[in-house]
């Protein structure tokens, strides 16, 4: 393996044999064109902070109480485990960027920073598709509703959807690794982002870009036609309901569900439509993909999770349970 250092001075790993030319570091610009960025910064601190509390507290509460250890809270669980871990993947470049001016990043860890982010986002959309389906087999049969949505159904469901999205993004990565990055290094984004990656590329960058539209049409677009054709089916199956009231009792219980894949949905939507067929100014695309990875992970614990009845009940019986051990001393006294 040569060692290539090209006009700008940053050395690459030219793999001969291959005829693959490798940098040592991508440059990650980040926020450094965006006005008032440590503004922003601590904006983006505040999501990050309510987001590993808000889902933190969600996992724990449904890891210690039994009665919630359901199908319906498998896949809550799950949706928590991959906001926190899509978060925590994207922040310490903010971090790195904004605090730091650190704007390198090695070509391996740009690499793993990759599949991370992308790995937990893809998750995130399974599982929000997972809860319509859960919502639409309650609804739609509630009588059957404990013979079809199980542990085990549920289970396999969860499982498949992981292993699929992390086979799914190691595919990403080994296309990536087969590119030529003899030009600039510079990633117009503020986390080792795909599409600004590959356009980097001096040599044939088409599986990417095939990759890329199929990741839109299987985790944005099946996703919101299989959650649209299950509210289409919901509101069909509320239609024969006589009475406004159970309705409306029926219907919120999905409320909170249709916010959450209203903010997660419609912003990927546009930015990687967009960023397919048209050029978009880097601080636009900065801004927008922050707020679509950042705010539904925070959103979902306060949202959708700690909202829930079951949620609701339990933290009402640990504040009653503290509440209880606080008085009884006092009457002893």
């Amino acid at each position: 393996m040569d060692s290539v250092r090209n006009m700008s001075g940053i050395i690459y790993q030219n793999d001969t044999a291959k005829s693959l030319v490798r940098p040592d570091f991508f440059h990650i610009s980040g926020f450094s064109n965006l006005p008032h960025a440590k503004y922003y910064f601590f904006f983006l601190c505040l999501v990050y902070a309510v987001t590993v509390l808000g889902n933190s507290l969600v996992t724990f509460i449904i890891y210690i109480d039994r009665s919630l250890h359901t199908p319906k809270y498998m896949a809550v669980f799950s949706l928590a485990i991959a906001d926190l871990g899509e978060s925590t993947a994207i922040f310490p470049n903010v971090v790195q960027n904004i605090i730091f001016n650190t704007h390198e990043i090695t070509y391996g860890a740009c690499l793993a920073n990759m599949f991370f982010v992308y790995f937990f986002n893809s998750v995130q959309s399974v599982m929000l598709t997972v809860l319509a389906y859960d919502r639409f087999v309650a609804i739609c049969f509630p009588l059957r509703y404990h013979s079809i949505v199980t542990n085990k159904s549920m289970g396999i469901i969860v499982t498949v959807g992981w292993i699929f999205n992390c086979t799914y993004m190691i595919v990403g990565i080994i296309f990536i690794i087969k590119l030529s990055f003899c030009k600039s290094t510079v990633i117009d984004s503020y986390f080792c982002d795909h599409g600004p990656i590959y356009r980097l590329a001096c040599n044939d960058n088409t599986p990417s870009i095939t990759l890329a539209k199929v990741y839109i049409v299987l985790h944005l677009f099946l996703p919101m036609f299989v959650i649209s054709l299950s509210y289409a089916s919901i509101l069909l199956a509320l239609s024969k309901i006589a009475s406004w009231e159970g309705r409306l009792k029926a219907l919120k219980t999905c409320f909170s569900h249709l916010i959450l894949v209203s903010v997660f949905y419609i912003p990927l939507l546009g930015i990687y439509i967009a960023g397919i067929y048209i050029p978009i100014n880097p601080s636009a695309r900065i801004i927008n993909t922050s707020l679509s990875y950042g705010v539904p992970a925070m959103l979902n614990p306060i949202v959708y999770s700690l909202n829930t009845a079951e949620i609701k009940e339990f933290v009402k019986k640990m504040f009653g349970r503290n509440r209880h051990k606080g008085i009884v001393p006092t009457i002893v006294k």
